[in-house]
């Protein structure tokens, strides 16, 4: 009997708290729906490849004109799951700077640079000719998770093609190219950059349950009646919780280095990435914060959105992001309205590759953009909520 008051005391307190039911049971059904929709359902991921194709063709004996490079072009295009849709998403560019470029920017997954006698070599090892060869290049970053499949099937591809030209015999060479300092990344480095974001992302509770701790104890109602204003109460808030930010990039990249990290970029853009991010971070505290009464209210509140976050911008593992339209080149995806998708985009290209300021002008654009207009709706809904007269 005392097992039924028990529960029946649970039930009616639960009551109470309705919001925070409905966003527990929520939670993971939601995110079932929104792999769903990021996966197509039974839509497997396509992996961007980049092809510069030099070569310029040769005539056979025979007088037919082969253009073996064209023809290994579309081998790759053949490359199809069960359904029929493409495993590699094929598309030529003009030099290898634009597309190291985009290797870097994780809008390609791989770079395949065919010589220009592919087809000279091929047609002279049909011919029976002394050991001719020749290499195509595949370059990529060998920490994107998606490189390594990538990678796997074009060289499967082109190598078969060659072979089935040249009757088994391997004239064709495969030269690997790592971007950066991609290749000599332990895994343990691999894992820094995302790790990073996620130290910045526990900011969120720090944020949320700060406010939410002198709304409960009544400091906020004290602070109204004196002449301290909405803008000085949130300034001075936001200073501390950047500064623990700092504090929290500064800890983790001296225990990194210390475990044995080594970086290829600046730890001063990685600060900055940092503090930028931080901003986002509080800002959705502030909203957290909007609608709660408590520390614990604000608390179980927060997960939401840090599951969001942790889970869908690839601080934790990385997810597929299917391209929602194209700006100037660069494919946007859903999870860019996420401000720590850009943060680990930036982090991997500062630590694995080294670039410096400009080579992350984008991804402090986009992050700037997101922070301030998580950081106003938060301040907005704050004020409305707690600090209206």
């Amino acid at each position: 009997m005392r097992f039924w008051s028990v529960l029946r005391k649970c039930a009616r307190e639960q009551k109470r708290d309705l919001w925070v039911l409905g966003l527990s049971l929520a939670f993971a059904p939601l995110f079932v729906f929104i792999y769903w929709m990021f996966t197509g359902g039974n839509v497997t991921t396509s992996y961007s490849v980049l092809v510069i194709n030099h070569d310029v063709g040769t005539t056979l004996s025979n007088g037919i004109t082969l253009n073996a490079g064209e023809e290994a072009i579309t081998a790759l295009q053949e490359l199809t799951f069960k359904d029929g849709s493409p495993i590699l998403r094929v598309k030529s560019v003009a030099d290898r700077s634009a597309g190291e470029k985009s290797l870097r920017d994780r809008d390609a997954t791989i770079l395949i640079i065919i010589p220009p006698d592919f087809s000279q070599v091929i047609a002279e090892a049909q011919e029976g000719q002394s050991a001719p060869t020749t290499a195509v290049e595949f370059v990529g970053d060998l920490t994107n998770p998606y490189y390594t499949v990538a990678a796997v099937m074009a060289i499967t591809a082109i190598d078969g093609y060659a072979v089935a030209m040249t009757n088994e015999y391997r004239a064709v060479g495969l030269v690997e190219t790592a971007l950066g300092d991609s290749a000599a990344r332990t895994e343990f480095e691999i894992y820094i950059p995302g790790l990073f974001v996620l130290a910045v992302i526990m900011m969120m509770f720090q944020a949320a349950m700060m406010v939410a701790r002198d709304i409960e104890s009544g400091t906020l109602q004290r602070l109204k009646i004196t002449r301290l204003t909405a803008f000085e109460w949130l300034s001075g808030t936001t200073v501390w919780l950047v500064l623990i930010a700092i504090a929290e990039v500064l800890i983790a990249f001296a225990t990194a280095v210390a475990l044995g990290f080594r970086s290829q970029g600046a730890l001063w853009i990685a600060v900055l990435v940092g503090v930028i991010t931080s901003l986002s971070i509080i800002g959705v505290g502030m909203i957290v914060a909007s609608f709660s009464k408590t520390v614990s209210q604000a608390f179980v509140i927060a997960n939401f959105p840090f599951g969001f976050f942790m889970f869908l911008s690839g601080a934790a593992f990385p997810v597929p992001m299917g391209t929602l339209f194209t700006v100037a080149g660069r494919d946007i995806s859903i999870v860019d309205v996420l401000p720590p998708t850009h943060a680990v985009a930036a982090l991997n290209k500062v630590f694995t590759l080294g670039v410096g300021l400009d080579g992350v002008i984008y991804e402090l654009s986009a992050l700037s953009l997101l922070s301030v207009i998580y950081f106003a709706i938060g301040v907005w809904l704050f004020q409305r909520m707690h600090l209206k007269s």
